[in-house]
Protein backbone atom coordinates (compact mmCIF):
# COMPACT_ATOMS: atom_id res chain seq x y z
CA UNK A 1 0.00 0.00 0.00
CA UNK A 2 1.36 3.37 -1.02
CA UNK A 3 2.35 5.77 1.76
CA UNK A 4 1.31 9.39 1.17
CA UNK A 5 3.07 12.27 2.89
CA UNK A 6 0.47 14.57 4.45
CA UNK A 7 1.57 18.19 5.08
CA UNK A 8 1.78 19.42 8.66
CA UNK A 9 -1.03 21.96 8.14
CA UNK A 10 -3.44 19.11 7.33
CA UNK A 11 -2.67 17.39 10.65
CA UNK A 12 -3.07 20.67 12.54
CA UNK A 13 -6.34 21.44 10.73
CA UNK A 14 -7.68 17.99 11.59
CA UNK A 15 -6.93 18.33 15.31
CA UNK A 16 -8.43 21.84 15.36
CA UNK A 17 -11.56 20.36 13.76
CA UNK A 18 -11.64 17.61 16.40
CA UNK A 19 -11.29 20.18 19.20
CA UNK A 20 -14.17 22.25 17.77
CA UNK A 21 -16.35 19.14 17.45
CA UNK A 22 -15.60 18.15 21.04
CA UNK A 23 -16.75 21.57 22.23
CA UNK A 24 -19.93 21.27 20.16
CA UNK A 25 -20.50 17.79 21.58
CA UNK A 26 -20.05 19.06 25.13
CA UNK A 27 -22.53 21.90 24.63
CA UNK A 28 -25.04 19.80 22.69
CA UNK A 29 -26.05 17.73 25.70
CA UNK A 30 -27.22 20.68 27.72
CA UNK A 31 -26.14 22.12 31.06
CA UNK A 32 -23.37 20.22 32.78
CA UNK A 33 -24.61 17.62 35.24
CA UNK A 34 -28.23 18.77 35.07
CA UNK A 35 -29.47 17.28 31.80
CA UNK A 36 -30.55 13.69 31.21
CA UNK A 37 -29.88 12.79 27.59
CA UNK A 38 -32.98 11.42 25.85
CA UNK A 39 -32.88 8.63 23.29
CA UNK A 40 -34.29 10.89 20.55
CA UNK A 41 -31.67 13.56 21.30
CA UNK A 42 -28.90 10.96 21.18
CA UNK A 43 -30.19 9.51 17.88
CA UNK A 44 -30.09 12.99 16.31
CA UNK A 45 -26.53 13.57 17.52
CA UNK A 46 -25.48 10.13 16.29
CA UNK A 47 -26.87 11.00 12.85
CA UNK A 48 -24.93 14.30 12.94
CA UNK A 49 -21.66 12.54 13.80
CA UNK A 50 -22.14 9.98 11.02
CA UNK A 51 -22.96 12.82 8.61
CA UNK A 52 -19.82 14.75 9.57
CA UNK A 53 -17.73 11.60 9.11
CA UNK A 54 -19.19 11.01 5.63
CA UNK A 55 -18.52 14.65 4.68
CA UNK A 56 -14.89 14.21 5.78
CA UNK A 57 -14.73 11.03 3.70
CA UNK A 58 -16.04 13.05 0.75
CA UNK A 59 -13.24 15.54 1.34
CA UNK A 60 -10.71 12.71 1.16
CA UNK A 61 -12.27 11.56 -2.13
CA UNK A 62 -12.05 15.06 -3.62
CA UNK A 63 -8.77 16.41 -2.28
CA UNK A 64 -6.54 13.58 -1.05
CA UNK A 65 -3.21 13.32 -2.92
CA UNK A 66 -2.61 10.04 -4.72
CA UNK A 67 -5.36 7.45 -5.20
CA UNK A 68 -8.16 9.44 -3.56
CA UNK A 69 -10.87 6.89 -4.37
CA UNK A 70 -8.93 4.06 -2.70
CA UNK A 71 -8.13 6.26 0.32
CA UNK A 72 -11.81 7.15 0.72
CA UNK A 73 -12.69 3.44 0.68
CA UNK A 74 -9.97 2.75 3.24
CA UNK A 75 -11.37 5.50 5.47
CA UNK A 76 -14.88 4.00 5.26
CA UNK A 77 -13.59 0.50 6.00
CA UNK A 78 -11.52 1.72 8.97
CA UNK A 79 -14.42 3.81 10.25
CA UNK A 80 -16.82 0.88 10.04
CA UNK A 81 -14.39 -1.48 11.78
CA UNK A 82 -13.80 0.95 14.63
CA UNK A 83 -17.48 1.91 14.94
CA UNK A 84 -18.59 -1.73 15.06
CA UNK A 85 -15.93 -2.71 17.60
CA UNK A 86 -16.77 0.38 19.68
CA UNK A 87 -20.28 -0.98 20.15
CA UNK A 88 -18.79 -3.65 22.38
CA UNK A 89 -17.62 -0.80 24.64
CA UNK A 90 -21.25 0.14 25.19
CA UNK A 91 -22.01 -3.06 27.08
CA UNK A 92 -19.02 -2.40 29.35
CA UNK A 93 -20.19 1.17 29.94
CA UNK A 94 -23.68 -0.04 30.82
CA UNK A 95 -22.36 -2.53 33.39
CA UNK A 96 -19.87 0.00 34.75
CA UNK A 97 -22.45 2.72 35.35
CA UNK A 98 -24.78 0.15 36.90
CA UNK A 99 -21.98 -1.04 39.22
CA UNK A 100 -21.32 2.50 40.50
CA UNK A 101 -24.99 3.51 40.49
CA UNK A 102 -24.24 6.57 38.34
CA UNK A 103 -27.41 8.36 37.28
CA UNK A 104 -28.04 8.81 33.56
CA UNK A 105 -27.82 12.62 33.80
CA UNK A 106 -24.20 12.38 35.07
CA UNK A 107 -23.03 9.68 32.66
CA UNK A 108 -22.36 12.03 29.75
CA UNK A 109 -19.75 13.92 31.85
CA UNK A 110 -17.75 10.72 32.38
CA UNK A 111 -18.09 9.70 28.74
CA UNK A 112 -16.94 13.10 27.45
CA UNK A 113 -13.65 13.04 29.36
CA UNK A 114 -13.28 9.33 28.70
CA UNK A 115 -13.47 9.93 24.96
CA UNK A 116 -11.12 12.93 25.21
CA UNK A 117 -8.53 10.72 26.90
CA UNK A 118 -9.10 7.99 24.31
CA UNK A 119 -8.34 10.46 21.50
CA UNK A 120 -4.96 11.29 23.04
CA UNK A 121 -4.02 7.68 23.79
CA UNK A 122 -5.10 6.36 20.39
CA UNK A 123 -3.18 9.07 18.59
CA UNK A 124 -0.04 7.91 20.40
CA UNK A 125 -0.78 4.24 19.65
CA UNK A 126 -1.41 4.87 15.96
CA UNK A 127 1.75 6.92 15.39
CA UNK A 128 3.78 4.32 17.29
CA UNK A 129 2.13 1.46 15.39
CA UNK A 130 2.80 3.11 12.03
CA UNK A 131 6.49 3.53 12.89
CA UNK A 132 6.82 -0.09 14.06
CA UNK A 133 5.05 -1.54 10.98
CA UNK A 134 7.14 0.59 8.63
CA UNK A 135 10.32 -0.80 10.20
CA UNK A 136 9.16 -4.35 11.03
CA UNK A 137 6.38 -5.43 8.65
CA UNK A 138 6.36 -8.94 10.15
CA UNK A 139 4.60 -7.39 13.16
CA UNK A 140 1.44 -7.53 11.03
CA UNK A 141 1.53 -11.32 11.35
CA UNK A 142 1.49 -11.01 15.14
CA UNK A 143 -1.40 -8.54 14.89
CA UNK A 144 -3.24 -10.97 12.62
CA UNK A 145 -2.81 -13.95 14.94
CA UNK A 146 -3.86 -11.85 17.93
CA UNK A 147 -7.01 -10.65 16.15
CA UNK A 148 -7.98 -14.20 15.17
CA UNK A 149 -7.47 -15.31 18.79
CA UNK A 150 -9.56 -12.39 20.06
CA UNK A 151 -12.27 -13.07 17.47
CA UNK A 152 -12.55 -16.72 18.51
CA UNK A 153 -12.57 -15.68 22.16
CA UNK A 154 -15.59 -13.44 21.48
CA UNK A 155 -17.68 -16.57 20.90
CA UNK A 156 -17.05 -17.65 24.49
CA UNK A 157 -17.90 -14.23 25.96
CA UNK A 158 -20.95 -14.21 28.23
CA UNK A 159 -23.28 -11.22 28.40
CA UNK A 160 -23.84 -11.71 32.12
CA UNK A 161 -20.16 -11.20 32.95
CA UNK A 162 -19.90 -8.31 35.38
CA UNK A 163 -17.40 -5.49 35.43
CA UNK A 164 -15.51 -5.46 38.72
CA UNK A 165 -13.49 -2.20 39.01
CA UNK A 166 -11.83 -3.50 42.19
CA UNK A 167 -9.82 -5.89 39.97
CA UNK A 168 -8.55 -3.06 37.76
CA UNK A 169 -4.83 -2.68 38.53
CA UNK A 170 -4.88 1.08 37.86
CA UNK A 171 -7.78 1.57 40.28
CA UNK A 172 -5.95 -0.40 42.97
CA UNK A 173 -2.78 1.62 42.45
CA UNK A 174 -4.71 4.89 42.51
CA UNK A 175 -6.42 3.98 45.79
CA UNK A 176 -3.04 3.25 47.38
CA UNK A 177 -1.84 6.80 46.81
CA UNK A 178 -5.07 8.84 46.77
CA UNK A 179 -8.04 8.77 49.16
CA UNK A 180 -11.41 7.85 47.66
CA UNK A 181 -14.93 8.38 48.97
CA UNK A 182 -17.73 5.87 48.36
CA UNK A 183 -20.36 8.60 48.19
CA UNK A 184 -21.49 10.09 44.88
CA UNK A 185 -21.20 13.90 44.75
CA UNK A 186 -23.40 14.71 41.74
CA UNK A 187 -21.14 15.50 38.75
CA UNK A 188 -17.94 16.12 40.74
CA UNK A 189 -14.79 14.05 40.18
CA UNK A 190 -13.09 15.39 43.34
CA UNK A 191 -14.34 16.95 46.58
CA UNK A 192 -12.74 18.61 49.61
CA UNK A 193 -13.76 16.98 52.90
CA UNK A 194 -12.20 17.91 56.27
CA UNK A 195 -9.42 19.71 54.41
CA UNK A 196 -8.58 16.60 52.38
CA UNK A 197 -9.08 16.12 48.64
CA UNK A 198 -11.04 12.94 47.86
CA UNK A 199 -11.78 11.24 44.53
CA UNK A 200 -15.42 10.32 43.95
CA UNK A 201 -16.86 7.14 42.35
CA UNK A 202 -17.41 9.26 39.23
CA UNK A 203 -13.63 9.67 38.83
CA UNK A 204 -13.05 5.95 39.49
CA UNK A 205 -15.56 5.20 36.74
CA UNK A 206 -13.62 7.53 34.42
CA UNK A 207 -10.36 5.79 35.33
CA UNK A 208 -11.87 2.39 34.52
CA UNK A 209 -13.23 3.66 31.20
CA UNK A 210 -9.84 5.08 30.19
CA UNK A 211 -7.93 1.90 31.04
CA UNK A 212 -10.63 -0.30 29.48
CA UNK A 213 -10.36 1.71 26.26
CA UNK A 214 -6.66 0.89 26.12
CA UNK A 215 -7.60 -2.80 26.07
CA UNK A 216 -10.16 -2.19 23.31
CA UNK A 217 -7.59 -0.20 21.31
CA UNK A 218 -5.30 -3.24 21.31
CA UNK A 219 -7.98 -4.95 19.18
CA UNK A 220 -9.35 -2.11 17.09
CA UNK A 221 -6.18 -0.28 16.01
CA UNK A 222 -4.46 -3.38 14.54
CA UNK A 223 -7.78 -4.19 12.85
CA UNK A 224 -7.80 -0.80 11.10
CA UNK A 225 -4.19 -1.35 10.01
CA UNK A 226 -5.55 -4.34 8.07
CA UNK A 227 -7.23 -1.97 5.59
CA UNK A 228 -4.70 0.88 5.52
CA UNK A 229 -1.08 1.66 6.44
CA UNK A 230 -1.60 5.38 5.91
CA UNK A 231 -1.37 6.97 9.39
CA UNK A 232 -3.66 9.83 8.38
CA UNK A 233 -6.40 7.43 7.23
CA UNK A 234 -5.98 5.13 10.23
CA UNK A 235 -6.01 8.03 12.69
CA UNK A 236 -8.91 10.00 11.20
CA UNK A 237 -11.16 6.97 10.71
CA UNK A 238 -10.45 5.83 14.27
CA UNK A 239 -11.04 9.22 15.84
CA UNK A 240 -14.20 9.99 13.88
CA UNK A 241 -15.62 6.64 14.95
CA UNK A 242 -15.05 7.22 18.67
CA UNK A 243 -16.05 10.89 18.58
CA UNK A 244 -19.66 9.82 18.12
CA UNK A 245 -19.44 7.04 20.70
CA UNK A 246 -20.95 9.14 23.49
CA UNK A 247 -24.08 9.92 21.47
CA UNK A 248 -24.23 6.32 20.25
CA UNK A 249 -24.14 5.08 23.85
CA UNK A 250 -27.25 7.03 24.80
CA UNK A 251 -28.94 6.07 21.52
CA UNK A 252 -28.37 2.35 22.04
CA UNK A 253 -28.35 2.09 25.84
CA UNK A 254 -32.10 1.43 25.92
CA UNK A 255 -31.94 -1.34 23.31
CA UNK A 256 -28.42 -2.74 23.77
CA UNK A 257 -29.79 -5.77 25.62
CA UNK A 258 -31.46 -6.92 22.40
CA UNK A 259 -28.17 -7.15 20.46
CA UNK A 260 -27.40 -10.65 21.73
CA UNK A 261 -25.70 -11.79 18.51
CA UNK A 262 -23.58 -8.68 18.01
CA UNK A 263 -20.60 -10.20 19.82
CA UNK A 264 -20.58 -13.09 17.34
CA UNK A 265 -20.56 -10.63 14.46
CA UNK A 266 -17.65 -8.77 16.03
CA UNK A 267 -15.82 -12.06 16.50
CA UNK A 268 -16.25 -12.87 12.80
CA UNK A 269 -15.06 -9.37 11.81
CA UNK A 270 -11.93 -9.61 13.99
CA UNK A 271 -11.13 -13.07 12.64
CA UNK A 272 -11.64 -11.85 9.07
CA UNK A 273 -9.24 -8.91 9.40
CA UNK A 274 -6.73 -11.18 11.17
CA UNK A 275 -6.83 -13.68 8.28
CA UNK A 276 -6.57 -10.75 5.85
CA UNK A 277 -3.33 -9.66 7.53
CA UNK A 278 -1.85 -13.15 7.45
CA UNK A 279 -2.69 -13.55 3.76
CA UNK A 280 -0.95 -10.28 3.01
CA UNK A 281 2.20 -11.12 4.98
CA UNK A 282 2.68 -14.78 4.02
CA UNK A 283 0.92 -15.15 0.63
CA UNK A 284 1.19 -11.54 -0.58
CA UNK A 285 -2.55 -11.57 -1.28
CA UNK A 286 -4.34 -8.28 -0.69
CA UNK A 287 -8.10 -8.45 -0.22
CA UNK A 288 -9.58 -5.46 -2.11
CA UNK A 289 -10.81 -2.70 0.20
CA UNK A 290 -14.36 -2.64 -1.32
CA UNK A 291 -14.67 -6.38 -0.63
CA UNK A 292 -13.49 -5.91 2.97
CA UNK A 293 -15.92 -3.03 3.42
CA UNK A 294 -18.84 -5.05 2.03
CA UNK A 295 -18.01 -8.07 4.22
CA UNK A 296 -17.69 -6.05 7.43
CA UNK A 297 -20.88 -4.09 6.75
CA UNK A 298 -22.78 -7.26 5.84
CA UNK A 299 -21.72 -9.14 8.98
CA UNK A 300 -22.55 -6.17 11.20
CA UNK A 301 -26.02 -5.68 9.70
CA UNK A 302 -26.76 -9.42 9.74
CA UNK A 303 -25.73 -9.89 13.38
CA UNK A 304 -27.74 -6.88 14.58
CA UNK A 305 -30.74 -7.79 12.41
CA UNK A 306 -30.71 -11.39 13.64
CA UNK A 307 -30.52 -10.14 17.24
CA UNK A 308 -33.61 -7.98 16.79
CA UNK A 309 -35.58 -10.77 15.04
CA UNK A 310 -34.75 -13.39 17.69
CA UNK A 311 -35.52 -10.94 20.53
CA UNK A 312 -38.94 -10.17 19.05
CA UNK A 313 -39.66 -13.89 18.62
CA UNK A 314 -38.84 -14.51 22.28
CA UNK A 315 -41.13 -11.65 23.34
CA UNK A 316 -43.93 -13.04 21.15
CA UNK A 317 -43.52 -16.52 22.67
CA UNK A 318 -43.80 -15.09 26.19
CA UNK A 319 -47.00 -13.24 25.27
Amino acid sequence: MEMISIPLWAWIAFYVLVFIMLLIDLKSFGKKGQHEVSVSEAVKMTAVWIGVSLIFCGGIYLFYPGDAHEKAMEFLAGYLIEKSLSMDNLFVFLMLFSFFGIQRKYQHEVLFWGIFGALVLRSIFIFAGTAVIARFEWVLAIFGLFLIYTGIKMFGHHDDEQVDPSKNIFVRLFKKFFPVTDQMQEDKFFIIENGKCLATPLFIALLVIETTDVAFAVDSIPAVFSVSRDPFIVLTSNIFAILGLRALYFALAAVAKYFTYLKYGLGIILSFVGIKMLLEVFAHIEVPTPLSLAFIFGVLVLSMGLSVVVSRMKVSEKN
